[in-house]
């Protein structure tokens, strides 16, 4: 349902990822008059170059994980060899094909997008951005960007995303040295894939390179796996990648990589070196910000060029608003979907919910698979917050045994007395999914009793949940303690 305006607001956004794309789609609801600019495509590098593709070659990598594992269920693949005798055939990953098809289904995801924002009515302008002080946007068009088009709106929404962050000393290359948008142009699988940072987007790619049979080395700098998550969760995925081969290189800062023409040599700060084929450098990333003008339009960004914003992502200047990883909160898509509506309903004066961060879900998509929501076990740990915790491991669960699943577990995270869920953990196949009841959990403030009296279906992956739940019974108290 759409709401009119006297006179139609005039909305115009920066960058059309998720951020950018659901504020045009939220502006266009609300009767808004609505320009997007974006210079790469609709869906912005999220959908491209980034989330998109990198998802599509991991469920390619688990797909291969499946099939070498199908013996473990009783399912044996043989070939018949020219006497008859039966032949056990080897997975094998065309590369060339697997990145053909991701490509081409963020360039189908892309188009998509752009048709539904087409449908809503939203003008869409290929070309660069910037700001013309608070109530204007020049577009710089044609090739070379020679020709100008000029927006004025009563709201700007700023989404330029972020790139991969390069080091002087590590300069990518795109032939031996890559960033993770370069990856996807690679023919073959590398024989001997370095990976210089531990973090999400390290672990993904070690995790999917693994499974796909290229040999591995990951080069943290930190002493776990993601710094920073869930301690249990990293140690499982370590026990994982140690299982499978890869080589994890801890308290380990690299300090040069060079391309040597047939492969590359990343030098240690200890002194040592590691050969190997080829090395993606997935040490962070920088925002968008440069050159757009949000200096001089007067809204204030950190050190880091990052845009601030408050819990309804707006900026220091009151019409202009931020969506994505170009500003100081979670840098998620669907986080950045959220800004980008919730920036929407306050600027047209439609009913707004300020993000809470404590209430995101977030799942990382290494094999198995960890999700966290809320409160973590380490808040408990360092007095941030009172809570108790049970974890049961998912190899208990009857369903696990079915399938096969080893390695997992859930946590549950639920404030001392009243029972009230506050936080969990999941490590293990689709946690992404099995996430959002306890994602619901939390932001209802439901406590471990009313949870655990919800049905699962038996037998079923979710029923640790349930059975987590009711572990921690407690008498229910009225007036309980909120988020």
């Amino acid at each position: 349902m759409s709401r009119s305006f006297e006179s139609a607001q005039r909305v115009a956004i920066i960058g059309g990822g998720p951020g950018g794309y659901d504020a045009a789609l939220a502006a266009a609801q609300l009767g808004a008059e609505v320009t997007l600019v974006e210079r790469a495509g609709v869906g912005g590098s999220a959908v491209i170059t980034d989330v998109v593709p990198s998802k599509t070659l991991i469920a390619t990598a688990d797909a291969a994980v499946a099939i070498a594992g199908a013996g473990d269920l009783g399912v044996q693949l043989f070939a018949k060899g020219g006497d008859g005798k039966p032949l056990k055939p080897q997975v094998a990953i065309n590369l060339a094909a697997v990145n053909k098809r991701l490509l081409a289904l963020a360039r189908q995801q892309s188009d998509d997008m752009r048709a539904s924002l087409t449908e809503a009515g939203v003008r869409i302008i290929s070309g660069h951005g910037r700001l013309e002080g608070p109530g204007a946007v020049v577009v710089s068009t044609g090739l070379g960007g020679t020709d100008f088009d000029r927006i004025e709106a009563d709201t700007l929404v700023v989404s330029v995303g972020a790139s991969p962050r390069q080091l002087t000393t590590a300069k990518p290359d795109g032939q031996r040295i890559l960033t993770w948008t370069q990856l996807y142009d690679m023919q073959t699988l590398p024989e001997h894939l370095i990976v210089v940072g531990s973090g999400v987007t390290g672990a993904e790619f070690a995790s999917a390179y693994m499974n796909l049979g290229a040999k591995v080395t990951l080069v943290s700098s930190r002493d776990q796996v993601l710094p920073g998550e869930d301690a249990d969760a990293a140690a499982v995925l370590e026990k994982v990648f140690a299982r499978g081969g890869m080589s994890l290189l801890s308290k380990a800062r690299a300090d040069l990589v060079e391309n040597t023409g047939t492969g590359v040599v990343v030098t240690l700060s200890d002194g040592r070196t590691v050969e190997g084929s080829h090395c993606l450098m997935a040490v962070g990333s920088i925002p968008n910000t440069a050159g757009i003008g949000l200096e001089d339009a007067g809204v204030e960004l950190t050190a880091s060029g990052h845009i601030r914003v408050n819990r309804v992502a707006r900026t220091s200047v009151p019409n202009i608003y931020a969506a994505g990883d170009c500003t100081t909160f979670v840098p998620l898509a669907s986080v950045a979907s959220m800004q980008g509506r919730t920036a929407i309903f306050h600027a047209l004066g439609d009913v707004v919910i300020p993000l809470e961060q404590r209430r995101i879900a977030a799942n990382i998509f290494t094999a198995p698979e960890i999700a966290t929501v809320g409160w973590q076990e380490k808040d408990i740990a360092d007095g941030s917050i009172n809570g108790v915790v049970r974890k049961l491991p998912l190899a208990a669960n009857p369903r696990a045994k079915m399938m096969g699943i080893k390695d997992g577990f859930v946590k549950i995270i639920a404030r001392e007395g009243s029972g009230t869920v506050i936080g969990g953990v999941i490590v293990g196949p689709r946690a992404s999914d099995m996430i959002y009841p306890i994602a619901i959990a939390v932001e209802r403030r439901l406590t471990v009793d009313q949870v655990s009296r919800v049905f699962t279906v038996y037998p079923s992956l979710s029923g640790s949940i349930t059975d987590a739940m009711r572990s921690m019974h407690v008498v229910e108290r009225a007036g309980e303690d909120e988020n």
